[in-house]
């Protein structure tokens, strides 16, 4: 008797690379992370553009809109890198706010 070993789909890197280059991710995020008004913020808002995005995303898919990172049954969520690029996207957008806007 062997051991059955699950089979782990390989996807190439630039498919890893487009979930974090989901539009709604990325302007979610941004914006939020420009109105955060204190740097710990950050951290809640790059949690909320994540799951705004991982459900849009779901959806567009579910309906048959084409995706830059489509969310499915058989399609992989790449939580890590959507994860890291909300994070990234955010603390972007709280540092413009910082460097760019006039102070009140």
């Amino acid at each position: 008797m062997g051991v059955n070993h699950p089979t782990v789909p390989y996807y190439p890197p630039e498919v890893w690379i487009l979930a974090a280059f989901d539009p709604v991710l990325i302007g979610l995020a941004l914006f939020l992370g420009w109105k955060a008004d204190q740097f710990g913020k950050v951290v809640l808002v790059a949690m909320i553009a994540l799951v705004v995005s991982v459900l849009v995303s779901w959806v567009l898919t579910g309906i048959g809109v084409p995706w830059p990172a489509p969310i499915g049954r058989e399609l992989p969520t790449f939580f890590p890198v959507r994860t890291g690029a909300a994070l990234i996207y955010a603390i972007i957008g709280y540092t413009a706010r910082r460097t760019f806007a006039p102070r009140a």
